[in-house]
Order: structure tokens, then C-alpha cells, then sequence
């Protein structure tokens, strides 16, 4: 891998954007509530990040895909998290 100062800005970038949904994740994880989130939303944001993802794959793109390995990482959670803390029907 190339580690030229682009590079690793483009991977700072990366990982910083990505992290950005970390705090969503741990406010789910500590009310057990996704109810305010609408999941056709974040379906197709992690359809998207698996797009990108791929698309980042295919053209040797570090700083992309992993940008897009993360943000999937972090959709596929708040997606089982949504899926785990529904509210229980009356």
C-alpha cells in the first residue's frame, strides 16, 4: 500500500467519517430503543456503503473501501440493534 501523505489523509478521512456513526451505535446500545430511526433508511445506507465498498475494492482504493467497511460495519449493527430492541406488540 501506498503511504504517501494523500493516502493517509484519505484514511484518516476514512476512519474518521466512519466513526461518525459510532455514537449512534452506543446510544441504541444503551437505551434498547431504535425506534426513532427509520430502517429503510439505514438498509439503504448500508446498501450504499456496500456499493462503495465494492466499487473502492475494484480500483485498489484504500481510503474508500475502508471508509465503506467501517460505515457497513457500524449500519450492520444499528440494523441488528434495530431488530433486537423492537418494542414488543400489545
Amino acid at each position: 500500500m501506498n503511504f504517501e501523505p494523500e493516502t493517509i489523509i484519505g484514511i484518516l478521512g476514512a476512519v474518521l467519517s466512519s466513526l461518525s456513526f459510532l455514537p449512534q451505535v452506543i446510544k441504541i446500545w444503551k437505551t434498547k430503543s431504535a425506534d426513532d430511526l427509520s430502517m429503510p433508511t439505514i438498509v439503504l445506507l448500508a446498501a450504499n456503503a456496500a456499493t462503495w465498498l465494492t466499487y473502492g475494492y475494484i480500483k485498489d482504493a484504500m481510503p474508500l473501501a475502508i471508509t465503506n467497511a467501517l460505515m457497513l460495519t457500524m449500519l450492520l449493527v444499528i440494523i441488528f440493534f434495530k431488530i433486537k430492541f423492537k418494542p414488543k406488540e400489545l
